[in-house]
């Protein structure tokens, strides 16, 4: 019990001189040991890496679950060390809507086929959202996460005790200077006409006891100057890491990207599919009232107009001139030609488009008044349009 009062008491002391030179510094009444520049762009890069480590991560939260209700809650859930109950996706629950509307109103009807098959791309959408977060949430959020949770409050923790280290410094550094100025006080030599000679043995012994509280200064000073030194290196090191840490994100940022990718390029894939079903349906209206395009070859108009398929709105439709051009006719150009690795399959809507398969490659080129969007590709003596979409160009 003695021992612990001692080091209570010790404790409470070293506390009351680090606050005492905490106050003096703020009110510029004491001298504050200056860190190097590269030390202190260390610390403004950490801070830094912190601020926008914890913004970016709060937003990514946002971007993947917009709800605040249901970001709380899964909070909640990591914190108790349980698992989070699985969600149903916006899309999904759109999709059990339509699938029960079509149930109602008749599954047999235009508007009843329609939310069927709509039903279904939202239920895709969503399985595709789901994998999207899930993904996202391992390979992007959980580093950023183990950074603030982990790496980050050790470094804090060292940069304390640094903070406390140079405390004790600076006031070991006050206290020598004032035993040094006493001591010189006291080593005055006083005027033989207005002292006594009693005073010569005072003044002896005072300079005796405050050159031995000089000695005991200075060496409390070279302690202090050893741990600050030894933690101001910790500290250096673990603020160095930092870079490592950049690496990291870096990496984690580009799987971020790429399950980003993949997510919006499997919802473009399942609208489009859904686009052209739609579009295949007798009496299924797609798009808008704007008047049907004009016929697309020298054929009687009135011939053409009845049987030409109602087109969706928003699907590509080939220029006249490109229409009436046959493609085997069609020579590559001397220079342009590129190789491309598909991405996704692609089924060949019509004739005059190439169906693809993952991970081939083919050679794509373009031709004057083409739509963007579109590429004509080549695979042996088989030749097509190809959406750009679905490719990866190589060289």
């Amino acid at each position: 019990m003695d021992f612990n009062m001692k080091k209570l008491a010790s404790d409470a002391g070293i506390f009351f001189t680090r606050a005492v030179q905490f106050t003096e510094e703020k009110f510029g009444q004491a001298e504050k040991t200056e860190l190097d520049a590269h030390f202190e762009n260390l610390l403004a890069r950490a801070d830094s890496t912190k601020n926008w480590t914890e913004r970016i991560l709060r937003q990514t939260e946002v971007l993947l679950q917009p709800n605040p209700s249901a970001r709380v809650e899964e909070f909640l859930y990591e914190k108790l060390d349980r698992k989070v109950p699985s969600r149903v996706t916006n899309g999904e629950l759109l999709a059990q809507y339509m699938a029960e509307a079509a149930s109602e109103l008749g599954p047999s009807t235009p508007y009843g086929k329609t939310l069927i098959k709509v039903s279904e791309a939202e239920k895709r959408l969503g399985a595709a959202e789901r994998d999207f977060i899930h993904t996202a949430s391992l390979s992007f959020l959980t580093p950023l996460r183990n950074f603030l949770e982990g790496d980050w409050k050790t470094i804090s923790k060292e940069r304390r005790l640094l903070q406390n280290r140079r405390l004790d410094l600076d006031a070991c550094k006050a206290r020598l200077k004032k035993a040094k100025a006493a001591e010189a006080k006291a080593t005055t030599v006083p005027d033989f006409q207005e002292t006594r000679p009693r005073n010569y043995i005072l003044s002896a012994s005072a300079s005796a006891l405050w050159n031995d509280e000089v000695d005991k200064a200075e060496q409390e000073l070279r302690v202090a100057q050893t741990e600050f030194d030894r933690q101001a290196e910790v500290t250096r090191l673990l603020l160095e890491g930092i870079s490592s840490t950049h690496v990291n994100h870096l990496h984690c940022l580009h799987e971020f990207v790429k399950s980003q990718t993949t997510y919006y390029a499997q919802c473009y894939r399942h609208m489009l599919d859904l686009q052209k079903q739609l579009g295949r349906f007798p009496g299924t209206f797609v798009g808008t009232t704007e008047p049907a395009s004009p016929p697309l070859s020298s054929t009687s108009p009135t011939t053409t107009a009845a049987t030409m398929p109602v087109v969706p709105t928003g699907a590509v439709l080939a220029p006249p001139e490109e229409a009436a051009l046959c493609l085997e006719e069609v020579a590559p150009p001397a220079s342009g030609t590129r190789k491309a690795r598909v991405l996704y399959d692609y089924e060949a809507a019509d004739s005059s488009e190439l169906a693809l398969l993952a991970d081939e490659l083919i050679t794509v080129y373009s031709l004057p008044g083409m739509d963007p969007d579109w590429l004509i590709g080549e695979r042996g003596n088989k030749k097509g349009k190809v959406p750009v979409t679905y490719l990866e160009l190589l060289s």
